[in-house]
């Protein structure tokens, strides 16, 4: 006997990008986790609601310790949505999802709708959307704000408070005063650079190397800064 549905009612599913924080542990992970703490004692709520991914590329471990070093984890308030490179021994029931082959926001461009216009008689060919290569925010950054721009540079014409951060696939430039977080080529440019007209910054990062405040030298404080990576130590000097 042939069953109607009669509830017209569906499930919508939807494609989304997040940008998500990629831990990369080595090992011992006592030792790693020591470090970890320090980050988040250093530049608080840095963790807090942001999406996770575990990179276990080269690490020789078994499933018991993958699944201790998440719960340690979790009791940081640290949420793993996925684990990178996981071997399938590695993951099993109440694990992460294994998660393979990340890619930049900007390949999952969503497209907008556009307006209807009506064609003139000779047909004109439409010129191809180029994707933005630069985001400037023309007021200041306010506490509790995250600006994340994973295509290229972020400008800010104003100051970025302390308990905010930028987030930039390319290079951070701020004209005011950087007393948050900044952190610039996010998806790998280690050739990002921060510049900004007053350093006071809770943390800067480039390319995943990151340096907190009591790790500034003090003679760069409230100065014009450029920072960059050399040999995977952030560098800086004072701005002329």
């Amino acid at each position: 006997m042939t069953k109607v549905l009669t509830d017209a009612r569906s499930i919508r599913i939807k494609g989304r990008s997040f940008l998500a924080v990629m831990l990369s542990p080595d090992l011992p992970f006592d030792d790693w986790l020591v470090r970890l703490d320090d980050l988040a004692a250093r530049s608080a709520g840095f963790f807090l609601g942001r999406p996770v991914v575990l990179d276990v590329t080269d690490l020789e471990i078994d499933r018991a310790q993958l699944a201790e070093l998440i719960a340690e984890l979790a009791s940081r308030n640290v949420s793993i949505m996925g684990v990178e490179a996981a071997r399938p021994s590695l993951l099993g029931p109440g694990m992460p999802p294994a998660l393979r082959g990340g890619k930049p926001v900007s390949d999952f461009e969503p497209t907008r709708a556009e307006p209807v216009i009506e064609l003139p008689k000779k047909p004109v060919e439409a010129e191809p959307r180029q994707v933005l290569q630069s985001m400037v925010i023309r007021e200041p950054v306010r506490s509790g704000q995250s600006v994340i721009f994973p295509e290229g540079d972020v400008t800010v014409i104003g100051s970025v408070a302390s308990g905010s951060e930028i987030i930039a696939g390319g290079s951070v430039h701020i004209y005011g005063t950087l007393r948050g977080r900044a952190m610039a080529g996010s998806l790998g440019n280690a050739s990002a650079r921060i510049f900004c007209r007053k350093l006071e910054a809770e943390l800067v990062a480039i390319d995943g190397i990151y340096k907190t405040a009591e790790d500034m030298a003090t003679n760069l404080r409230g100065q014009p800064v450029q920072l960059w990576l050399e040999d995977e130590t952030i560098r800086a000097e004072k701005l002329i």
